[in-house]
């Protein structure tokens, strides 16, 4: 048995939208690495800006590289007949498995993911993110955001658990199919034809009466982790005993999914889904410059006195937002409140050197501007393209005031007016769900209406 070690570095978005840029391979025997492969890719389209400030990886770079089809021969060799082994590799091997399809082939590798097994063989971590997972177990990231540097360091890991808790693997290989964990009135060949792609789904009883609505990344993983695991046993063996069929909707992009799966839920209050409620506290994100000229952030509570950037249901929820947009814009975790010493210290690679001046203000305020911007921007009227559901499509979202209130699929390049489009209930929940996605989308997927 052997395993295929896989990382990608990509243009952003989701798979049927976005381009590979680089990818690394490394084989493992079971006992060690046995062989390495890795190659920068031309996605054929433009790599933004963003992406290039995360992995370093420009259109210069990418320009003479070998395409994906040029290499797909070599990398089914390396691939096929081996396990696929990614850390979250539902995003790896999405990518890859589309580009493959593009080619005429379908990879159908059995899984393993080194996010879920690190969860088994290392409970009660803080975070399971390759950074912090290779910090924990003293794992070097020679080269983080770059494929082969992300891949060595997730081959390390996979092979300390392997000799550690061996047992993990092998027990993990034997239940990804997922088959014994079905309802017992789901039928086999139903499950079999669910996709494995990005979407919403519902859950139906006897009575084809929907009872469950979610959304997933990939649907047919997604609804085998229903009837899996040990979390709310009570509640999965409800839901178990009632389902009989799942209809499904594909998306084309998890903030599509979040989106639809957000109106359908307020649409069919299903009842196995907890109801959308505010909570009683609210958080926010604020802003300030400090006596060197940096500008910070800070997550608090909300008060009577201080308008924050954004508004949050959550600390965890605004924590998050505010690590993505620290990823995204190279920030610097200690400006940010996220850290007590400096990014020096712990070998942040991600900040530039703001925090032991390093890196002079005005050039640090430059890339908060542009994270402030795009928060302020997600309050105005303005429409979002997102990658459609098959090639040639794209989806196209209109927000007024922040809240989505129209959306189509359409077959087209350029924005269409908004009344083209369908309208749908305002939800104040897709609000927030923009204002967590808005600074990982590209700019010129982002259309801001004037005065509004």
């Amino acid at each position: 048995m052997e395993f295929a070690i896989v990382d990608i570095e990509t243009t952003g978005g989701a798979p049927s939208g976005g381009g590979i840029t680089e990818i690394a391979v490394l084989i493992h025997d079971g006992e060690q690495i046995v062989h390495e492969f890795q190659t920068l890719i031309n996605p054929g389209h433009h790599v933004p800006a963003y992406i290039t400030g995360l992995t370093g990886i420009d259109n210069s770079m990418v320009r003479s590289a070998p395409t994906f089809q040029e290499i797909a021969d070599q990398l089914w060799t390396l691939l096929d007949g081996r396990i696929f082994v990614a850390h979250s590799v539902n995003f790896d091997f999405g990518f890859i498995r589309e580009a493959f399809l593009k080619t005429g082939k379908e990879l159908n590798s059995q899984k393993l993911c080194t996010v879920r097994l690190s969860r088994k063989v290392y409970p009660g971590l803080g975070s399971y993110s390759l950074g912090r997972l290779c910090e924990s177990q003293k794992i070097p990231i020679l080269a983080r955001h770059r494929a082969m540097g992300d891949a060595k360091a997730t081959a390390l890991l996979f092979d300390r658990m392997m000799k550690e808790r061996q047992e993990v693997i092998f027990s993990s290989l034997k239940k990804n199919s997922g088959e014994a964990f079905l309802p017992p009135h789901f039928p086999l060949g139903k499950f079999r034809q669910i996709p494995e792609s990005c979407g919403v789904y519902y859950m139906l009883n006897a009575k084809g009466k929907v009872i469950y609505v979610g959304k997933a990344l990939n649907i047919r993983d997604r609804f085998k982790g229903h009837f899996s695991g040990r979390d709310l046993p009570h509640l999965k063996q409800q839901l178990k005993g009632e389902v009989v069929d799942l209809q499904w909707q594909l998306t084309g992009s998890e903030v599509m999914a979040l989106l639809v799966e957000t109106l359908e839920i307020k649409r069919l209050w299903p009842q196995f889904n907890s109801a959308l409620k505010l909570p009683k506290a609210l958080w926010g994100l604020f802003h300030y410059q400090d006596g060197s000229g940096y500008h910070r952030f800070q997550v608090a509570k909300l008060t009577k006195n201080l308008r924050p950037l954004e508004t949050f249901f959550s600390s965890d929820e605004a924590l998050q937002f505010l690590k993505s947009g620290i990823e995204n814009y190279r920030l610097c975790q200690k400006l940010c409140g996220l850290r007590k010493v400096s990014c020096e210290v712990v070998q942040d690679q991600n900040c530039l050197g703001a925090c032991r001046s390093g890196e002079n203000p005005d050039s640090y305020n430059l890339r908060v501007d542009e994270f402030i911007k795009l928060i302020h921007e997600s309050k105005k009227d303005l429409m979002l393209t997102l990658p459609g559901r098959e090639d040639g499509e794209k989806a196209f979202c209109y927000f007024e005031a922040g809240m989505l209130s129209r959306y189509s699929f359409l077959k087209r390049e350029e924005f269409p007016d908004p009344n083209e489009l369908e309208t749908v209930p305002k939800v104040p929940e897709t609000f927030y769900i923009l204002r967590q996605f808005i600074h990982q989308i590209s700019p010129d997927q982002i259309r801001v209406f004037a005065g509004q």
